[in-house]
């Protein structure tokens, strides 16, 4: 019986109790009343009939919503297990098992800010310095132009069978068995030898494991696991701590930017300053031409008043000519010449180019 029939229970019980009572008090006050004096007891059990009728049928309703409530989760758990047992299978299988691991590597890397072809590229091909062909999952480009190898197929059947277990002992078992798979991987990757097929690569390579917690557990049973992959040129990076890795090769990489693009103004500005250099000098030999010929335009006016106008005027005073020969004034100007910038003149006006 569950806490709501009880609940019922004892309400129906309280109220059949209350009603004998009063019906008892009433007999005994009239004694031997006429029928019509039991007619109050009769309405009250009316009344008690249907509120328990109307109970009824609110816990009818809502057992049969939670009936159907508890057949939805059944059925959404048998759903959750069969899609559960599939993925498991799936995970099983080994090109399913690297795929995900390459979808996993590819969402760090996006999430790290990195930009296909230019900071990372996927799956190279290259060849070692033994002469075997190798193709890892990422090589990422470092700001100095280097690289890193990041190779990202990592078995772990162990891992899922301890999951799977209910048994300590199997669990045990299968935390270790994990753990040496995961060991001889590591030997495996060190053996390809993959930094001698990129000339530039980084003398290590990066094992990415798809989750922490297969490091985790793999740590539980074997903790010297991480040196073992240092002392071979391996490190073993789960997620967030490659992702640590490549946000900070992204740093590097803007930082690189940034430098670039300031070389590049630097350099725009020395070009720019080498032109003015050269412009000024135009400027000043310009300068220095329009003052020579000022001096020799005002030489050959002078002299043209001197030896030239004194004949012409003669003809003049005989009246030759029908009107006097004009006489060319002189020019008188002086070519501004360039000055350092205001802010070297101490006292310099804008306003009208002096100083005080």
């Amino acid at each position: 019986m569950d806490a709501a029939s009880l609940l019922v229970g004892l309400l129906v019980g309280a109220l059949l109790a209350a009603a004998v009572t009063l019906g008892v008090v009433a007999l005994r006050g009239r004694g031997g009343a006429a029928p019509e004096a039991l007619e109050p007891v009769h309405e009250s059990l009316d009344h008690l009939h249907r509120l328990l009728a109307g109970i009824e049928r609110d816990r009818a309703t809502a057992h049969g919503e939670l009936r159907e409530q508890v057949g939805t989760i059944g059925q959404t758990s048998a759903l959750l297990r069969q899609e559960t047992a599939a993925l498991v299978t799936a995970l099983r299988t080994p090109h399913v098992r690297g795929r995900w691991g390459e979808v996993q590597l590819r969402r760090v890397v996006e999430v790290a800010g990195l930009l296909e072809h230019c900071d990372f590229v996927e799956q190279p091909s290259g060849t070692t310095d033994q002469g075997s062909g190798v193709r890892p999952d990422l090589v990422v480009t470092l700001a100095d132009g280097r690289q890193v190898v990041v190779d990202a197929k990592v078995p772990f059947t162990g891992y899922i069978e301890a999951v799977q277990a209910t048994d300590p002992a199997v669990r045990a078992q299968r935390v270790a068995d994990h753990a040496r798979q995961l060991r001889a991987h590591v030997d495996v990757l060190a053996a390809r030898r993959y930094p001698s097929a990129f000339g530039t690569a980084a003398p290590f390579t990066v094992l990415f494991v798809p989750a922490d917690g297969f490091l985790t557990t793999a740590l539980e049973a074997e903790p010297a696991l991480l040196e073992h992959g240092f002392g071979r040129d391996v490190v073993i990076a789960t997620p967030s701590t490659l992702l640590a890795l490549l946000r900070t090769v992204a740093y590097s990489w803007r930082q690189e930017r940034l430098a670039h693009d300031a070389a590049a103004v630097l350099e725009a500005g020395r070009t720019v300053h080498a032109r003015l250099s050269t412009l000024s000098g135009h400027l000043t030999r310009l300068g220095s031409a329009l003052g020579s010929a000022l001096t020799r335009y005002n030489e050959t006016v002078g002299s043209y008043e001197r030896s030239v106008l004194v004949a012409t005027r003669r003809f003049d005073d005989l009246g030759v000519a029908a009107a006097p020969v004009p006489t060319p004034a002189p020019v008188e100007g002086t070519v501004r010449a360039l000055r350092p910038p205001a802010q070297e003149l101490p006292g310099f006006d804008e306003r009208d180019g002096t100083t005080g």
